[in-house]
């Protein structure tokens, strides 16, 4: 079931670039509109079953619930709109690539805060970065339009550490249906501050800009994010961070197949190197398990 769950999580997050480019690149819709509607419809699609079945559970939250969720909305909300603007400064391949680098900043998160990470782990983490570089070639900042698109996907990279960090901290007492409910109606309400304090527009816009909306919410929010945000409970946020690093290559697929953008020439070495290197990661987190050494995260309470 985990594997099943994880095969969806990347196909629906692989979605994610090449739908938002096309979207932005052929419609009226603006970016903020995009970060705000997918998870203003999620919240609402992901709290309606626990708000009929069970609407005690939103009652029986405590301070570090909403405090991690909140924590993890807000990480969102700028992590969107780095990446959505870096889609449309530079390529979908590198904006995708730099963004899921995520994995790296968990490491470096864990030690600065003093946790020790195995060789092994490191050493997964190094040989996925060198399939990243594979595939992304000499794309990265090929003009100073993409060396700025690729600043803004190497900090929502950043973001997203973060809010997976947090996740992991609030789905240690929280059901996925509550943790991501609260977490994208954080987002939501926050992008839409930042969209009426920018001025860009969040409805409006023709059938064709909602409809690659609904895609987006559905592929990359629903289907994508969501899954991971289930998985963080039962994996270490590194090892779910990986698993988000095949979406590099999905991404770069799409992109080629639908956008026409050419496949990077290194996208299948890229590809093994990145699944050797999570295998190796994987096998790096059983063996600190079984050692009784603290996975990387944000701590306890």
């Amino acid at each position: 079931m985990t594997l099943f769950i994880t095969a969806f999580g990347v196909l629906g997050v692989s979605a994610s670039g090449p739908l938002i480019a096309a979207t932005l690149g052929a419609t009226s819709v603006t970016a903020l509109a995009i970060a705000f509607w997918r998870n203003a419809i999620a919240a609402v699609v992901m709290a309606a079953p626990v708000a009929v079945r069970s609407p005690a559970q939103f009652g029986r939250l405590g301070r570090r619930e909403y405090l991690w969720s909140a924590v993890a909305g807000v990480a969102l909300a700028f992590h969107f709109v780095c990446f959505i603007l870096s889609l449309t400064l530079t390529s979908v391949a590198a904006a995708t690539a730099l963004v899921c680098l995520q994995s790296g900043w968990i490491a470096v998160f864990s030690l600065v805060r003093g946790r020790r990470l195995p060789g092994t782990v490191l050493a997964g983490l190094g040989l996925s970065f060198v399939g990243v570089l594979a595939i992304t070639g000499l794309d990265l900042g090929s003009s100073p339009e993409a060396l700025l698109g690729d600043i803004l996907a190497v900090a929502g990279g950043a973001l997203a550490a973060l809010y997976t960090l947090a996740g992991s901290q609030a789905r240690r007492t929280m059901s996925t249906g509550t943790y991501t409910a609260l977490c994208y109606g954080v987002c939501a309400a926050l992008v839409a501050f930042m969209a009426i304090g920018s001025g860009q527009r969040l409805t409006g816009f023709e059938p064709w800009g909602w409809a690659g909306i609904l895609a987006i919410t559905v592929a990359a929010q629903l289907v994508g994010h969501t899954a991971f945000n289930h998985l963080v409970a039962v994996m270490s946020p590194l090892v779910v961070s990986m698993f988000i690093l095949l979406e590099i290559p999905g991404a770069a697929l799409l992109a080629a197949v639908f956008l026409g953008e050419v496949l990077p020439a290194g996208t299948y070495a890229g590809l093994g190197l990145i699944l050797a290197g999570l295998a190796v990661v994987v096998l790096g987190q059983r063996r600190t398990r079984r050692g009784d050494v603290p996975e990387p995260g944000l701590g306890t309470d």
